[in-house]
């Protein structure tokens, strides 16, 4: 192979390289637009219930679902079929759906208390208020870590330090306000059906931090 021949041989797979890391900026910044939907539209949950506003928040985090599940279908198309950095193809891969996750979080949660309509009581509304917002921010921490990986790697040890610190955040909320709910004098079924949103309130803060330390071994990869 001449030198030339070489040459564009690493030029083209730099320019798939960006490529691919533009399509997951991309997809990075819908699972953030999901956050900000899913953090609003609890708040109007709580303040409102399932009205028309909560259905059309619904909606819209629902369109953003889609769009990340075929962007992410294109970053893994492009992975497959380029000769692109085949030592951290997989982790890239690995990485762009578990992130996915996060998004059917918010979707998920959203969904069932669309269809489940549970009633929280007021008395509770400010701590599920704070353990959605401390899951969102774990989430949001994450996702900046993720773009370090792919421009400055060295600093995700740092970035995976700061959602470790987010996701303790949310447990230190949901643990007292699960105690708040079975100390209360609801009937069972309501106490249980509370608990289980707690718990998929914090999934989100615990998908995150998975992530994270995932991606801090990945990172460790690039350096060795």
């Amino acid at each position: 192979m001449s030198f030339f021949d070489f040459f564009q041989r690493e030029a083209g797979l730099l320019q798939t390289s960006k490529r691919v890391e533009q399509q997951v900026d991309e997809f990075l910044s819908i699972v953030v637009d999901a956050g900000e939907v899913f953090r609003a539209a609890f708040h109007v949950y709580l303040t409102a219930g399932p009205s028309t506003t909560f259905e059309d928040q619904f909606e819209t985090i629902n369109d953003l679902e889609h769009k990340g599940d075929d962007l992410r279908r294109e970053i893994e198309t492009e992975l497959y079929t380029k000769t692109l950095i085949p030592d951290l193809r997989s982790d890239v891969l690995q990485l762009v759906e578990n992130i996915d996750k996060v998004t059917n979080l918010y979707k998920s949660n959203l969904f069932r208390l669309s269809i489940q309509r549970p009633e929280i009581p007021k008395t509770l509304h400010s701590e599920y208020e704070r353990l959605a917002e401390a899951a969102v921010e774990c989430a949001n921490a994450l996702i900046e870590t993720t773009r370090s990986f792919f421009k400055d790697h060295t600093v995700v040890r740092d970035g995976a330090k700061q959602v470790a610190e987010l996701e303790t955040r949310a447990d230190e909320i949901s643990t007292p306000l699960l105690r708040d709910i079975f100390n209360s004098d609801l009937e069972l079924a309501h106490k249980m059906q509370l608990m289980y949103f707690v718990e998929r309130l914090d999934a989100i803060a615990n998908q995150a931090e998975d992530i994270s330390d995932h991606l801090s071994i990945s990172a460790i990869k690039r350096r060795i």
